[in-house]
């Protein structure tokens, strides 16, 4: 299996993303996505925790201001939009779902977890439910991949 192109985590990463946080950073594999200045803004995390405990959210977003952001667009209603946009047209869901797939391909280059099998993140392939773990994947896999991360990271008042 090959792995998703993820920047090696340093000790620094791991301090910088527990700050992020605000508790002890878990599971980290690399970062996935940086800002213009370095800084972790997603975090590729094991599939399952060191305790044992599954975790279908490969990308997590980290860093504040994205958070922030994101968290903005969820609070004004942009998911019910979004869910609304997503059940009228038929090419964006398809792109959706393929963006699911896509999830679920990087996920398992990792390794594969019985009791996450076909779970991604965000509410994939359906409906539109985080969109903190969409605008994650966006970042980590580039535009053009998850459709709905993109259009929340093009709404949202942040930029890396």
């Amino acid at each position: 299996m090959t792995t998703p192109p993820f920047d090696p985590v340093t000790q620094l990463d791991i301090d910088t993303v527990s700050a992020q946080l605000g508790r002890p950073a878990r599971g980290v594999l690399g970062i996935a996505a940086r800002t213009r200045t370095g800084e972790p803004t997603v975090v590729a995390t094991a599939p399952r925790l060191d305790d044992g405990t599954p975790f279908p959210t490969l990308y997590y977003l980290s860093h504040p201001g994205a958070v922030a952001a994101i968290s903005f667009l969820e609070a004004t209603g942009v998911m019910n939009e979004l869910n609304d946009l997503l059940a009228d047209d038929e090419e964006l869901r398809a792109a959706y779902a393929r963006a699911h797939e896509a999830y679920l391909a990087d996920r398992g280059t990792i390794e594969d977890i019985p009791e996450i099998d076909g779970i991604s993140a965000g509410g994939m392939p359906t409906r539109v439910k985080c969109l903190h773990a969409l605008a994650a994947h966006a970042l980590a896999a580039g535009p053009g991949v998850n459709p709905i991360g993109d259009i929340a990271l093009e709404r949202a008042d942040w930029a890396p």
